[in-house]
Formats: structure tokens, sequence, C-alpha cells
């Protein structure tokens, strides 16, 4: 059968598509990454639902057991749903899931989700570019594979500018600052971290290079680096309101 890669969105079930919904709906398996995406899970009708993350102490699986967990259950003929937090493609891991079942064979399909790197600084009145103040938007997984560390060229980034998102970033921020600020990116440049993006908690702190938001906060947190950052037009708006009641 076929194992359907889709995006969860930044948490909020209303935020996922009509047809993420559909085939959660319809799905015999439901393997999926975090305790936290019980509100989307309720959508599922299938009663064997897989957590492959970590959950109550125990560690996540191993990306190797995953991608063979996946082409087992589409071996034995059923529909797998492989929920993915935001959209399958963007630091998320699904590309490296898709190239596994497509080297073993496998049909698969790609529903997109609505990325965090978007849908966060939005929900926190953060608009990634603005015209008068950025134009380009970068996004890096901020994990702390040494491998991945080698490849991103923080002087690049830096002269670039624009608006830089940070995914999956909490513990590596103090290092990528340090990175950012020795490749030139000015110690005043603001950063605003949000936290549980699209859920009842969500939480907005901002900060800047040299001084960073509370880094305590609950994952997942999304963190947006440049001129953009430091707007809150969701909290200008309320105020312009009340100025005009």
């Amino acid at each position: 059968m076929t194992v359907h890669l889709v995006g969860a969105g930044p948490g909020d079930p209303g935020l996922l598509t009509r047809r993420a919904a559909e085939l959660l709906a319809t799905a015999e398996v439901v393997v999926y990454d975090r305790p936290s995406m019980g509100p989307i899970l309720a959508l599922a009708s299938a009663t064997d639902l897989r957590c492959v993350g970590k959950a109550g102490g125990r560690p996540a699986l191993p990306q190797h057991e995953v991608n063979t967990m996946l082409i087992e259950l589409a071996r034995t003929g059923l529909e797998v749903v492989r929920l993915k937090a935001g959209d399958p493609f963007v630091v998320s891991r699904g590309g490296e899931e898709a190239m596994a079942l497509a080297a073993a064979g496998v049909e698969f399909t790609v529903v997109p989700g609505v990325s965090a790197a978007v849908a966060a600084p939005a929900l926190a009145g953060v608009p990634v570019m603005v015209r008068q103040v950025a134009t380009t938007l970068t996004v890096i997984a901020g994990n702390d594979d040494p491998q991945h560390r080698q490849r991103v060229d923080w002087d690049a980034v830096a002269r670039l500018g624009g608006t830089v998102v940070i995914l999956t970033g909490r513990s590596a921020l103090r290092r990528i600052a340090a990175d950012l600020r020795a490749a030139g990116m000015p110690a005043d440049t603001p950063v605003t971290a949000v936290s549980a993006a699209s859920r009842p908690a969500q939480r907005r702190t901002t900060g800047t290079l040299a001084a960073l938001p509370d880094l305590r906060l609950p994952p997942p947190v999304t963190f947006v680096i440049g001129e953009t950052a430091g707007m809150d037009l969701v909290s200008e708006a309320r105020e312009a309101r009340g100025a005009h009641t």
C-alpha cells in the first residue's frame, strides 16, 4: 500500500490541510513524533498509533529504525500516515524517509503542511518578509549535529541579512548567536522566541543577539532573527484599537 508523509502544521488542528484530515480519517496506522500531537491524533480513526519520538523518558527511535518501520508496514498492505510536525520536508526528516521509501520501492505521497518557520512568527505578529524591512528569508535547522554545523556558512547568512528563522535550535541558540555575531551581524539585532505556536500556551519573548530571549521556554520553540523580529503587529493593532475607543 502507500505511506503518506503528512504535514501536521504547527500544532493547532484547525491549521491542518483538508487532505491531511482526510488521510488521518482513513489511515490504518499513524506513525507520529510527539505526544503533544494529541489534538491532531484525535482526528485519526486508526487504533494503531505509534510514537517514534521522545516520550515518557524514552529516547526517540533512531531514524534508520523509523525508515524500516515505514517500509515494513507498507509491505504488509496497510495504509500508513507518517505524521510530521510542520511540513514533512522542512527540518522534519521527511526527505530522508522519502528517500528510504523510494529506494525500497514503496509508494508514497507527500502532503505539505504549514511550517513553523512561517506560522510561528506570523502568529506572534512578526511578518518574516515585508518589502520595507526584509525581502529574504533564511530557514536553518539549529540542531547540534556536528556535520550540520559545518555545512552552515554563517558569514553568508550574516551578509544576506533579511530574516533568519531557526527551527529545533533552543539548545544551540547561544552558539548560533555567537557565530552570527562573529560573522558581522550586529549585537543589537532583534531576536524573538515563539513557544508552542498556535496552541493555548503560546508565548513570545524578545531579546537581541547579545541579550537572548529566555531559553527556558517549553518546546517547540521557533527563533526569529533580524529587523522584523522586533515587530509585534498583533500588539500594535491591539493598542491602536484601544486608542480609538
